[in-house]
């Protein structure tokens, strides 16, 4: 393919059909749910997708008990839950990369991710050729998600490179994280997913977790990042209700418009912030699509581009750690190598004090990281 360049980076050449799954997970069940998830990638290959989104955490399914009870009575679901979550390096996540290779079509896939003993709540992307070029965690679970989840860090803001344009992607309410956006948008997306999970959870009693205000947020994305968005919501099946909602006034909170399957709300955006496509019904299982004019790019950045010709970095800017976060730090030390260890230490203070500085924007260069 023909590549232009915009902003020294490469911008997909022509119009691309994209591809925004709104469908329930197996819940609890991996083997199952990838494969429901193989089924979508190639139903969307075969009308011509190029690219293909899923919500958030939809292997294996959204914890929704978190907030259904206490958290004891949640405890019930955990160990089903943790055995059923995908490792990045697995059987089940090559089964992914195979199913976009076979396909032709990069996949953005939303999910519980396991890491030695700890969970995360994990995007990846696969190229066409099946390559795996991030798997990434959201930075700061929401409220009752920081009972099953652990945070991410800063090497977790990434946008990738593809034929098909520069593709970044964040879940949830990281989408009101001022800061956060606009790391992304820094890093020049062309096209952003947004991953949610179902918009029917307290649905009427809080709004802010309801589909109006979290597709205001999506639009706003577009529009202030000038790149289309994919947001992809999961619905909450007859079969999920059934798992967990032991009372009437649980299956109420869960959805109280009925206390019955729905929370669906997918949406594909423009870099004006217009919606591209007709929208499901909420209990309604599917794929939305929408052609991907890279001409609608240049034209919103032409007007206003937050992280170039619009900004102002002499008097504000964001300061961006992107260091992995390391637990552990190893060194030897003995009669034999006191002068080695002596030196391992200095060296491991001086690094520990450089992240410090760097993060509270106080390091060397003046405050301002490399």
């Amino acid at each position: 393919m023909n590549l232009t360049y915009f902003a020294g980076r490469k911008m997909f050449a022509s119009t691309i059909k994209a591809a925004c799954v709104q469908a329930a997970p197996v819940f609890l069940d991996i083997d199952r749910t990838i494969e429901k998830g193989c089924a979508l990638i190639e139903e969307a290959a075969a009308n011509g997708a190029k690219l293909i989104a899923f919500p958030e955490t939809w292997i294996p399914g959204y914890p929704w008990f978190i907030w259904l009870d206490s958290p004891i009575w949640g405890m019930q679901f955990f160990a089903r839950y943790h055995a059923n979550s995908l490792e990045v390096q697995s059987a089940h996540m090559d089964l992914l990369c195979a199913a976009a290779r076979r396909n032709r079509i990069a996949v953005c896939m939303g999910f519980s991710e396991r890491s030695g003993g700890s969970l995360y709540m994990a995007q990846c992307l696969i190229d066409a050729d099946g390559e795996l070029k991030f798997a990434r965690r959201k930075l700061k679970p929401t409220h009752s998600e920081r009972t099953v989840f652990g945070e991410g860090d800063g090497s977790d803001f990434v946008v990738a490179d593809l034929p098909i344009g520069r593709v970044g992607a964040l879940n949830c309410w990281e989408h009101i994280q001022p800061l956060s956006r606009f790391a992304l948008y820094s890093m020049n997306e062309h096209i952003h997913v947004a991953s949610w999970p179902s918009f029917c959870v307290y649905r009427d009693m809080v709004y802010a977790v309801g589909p109006e205000a979290s597709h205001a947020v999506n639009c706003s994305y577009a529009l202030e990042g000038q790149c289309f968005v994919l947001a992809s919501t999961a619905v909450v099946s007859q079969e999920m209700m059934d798992i967990l909602c032991d009372t009437p006034e649980k299956r109420h909170l869960l959805n109280p418009r009925g206390a019955k399957p729905g929370g669906g709300a997918s949406m594909i955006f423009g870099p004006d912030g217009r919606p591209l496509c007709e929208p499901l019904a909420e209990d309604v299982e599917g794929i939305l699509y929408a052609d991907l004019d890279p001409d609608a790019i240049r034209l919103a950045k032409g007007v206003a581009d937050p992280a170039g010709h619009y900004s102002r970095p002499d008097v504000v800017r964001l300061l961006l750690n992107r260091s992995r976060g390391v637990h552990v730090h190893t060194f030897s030390h003995g009669p034999q190598d006191a002068a080695g260890s002596s030196y391992e230490i200095a060296s491991l203070v001086g690094e520990l004090a450089d992240v410090s500085g760097r993060s509270s924007g106080f390091g060397a260069n003046g405050g301002i990281p490399k």
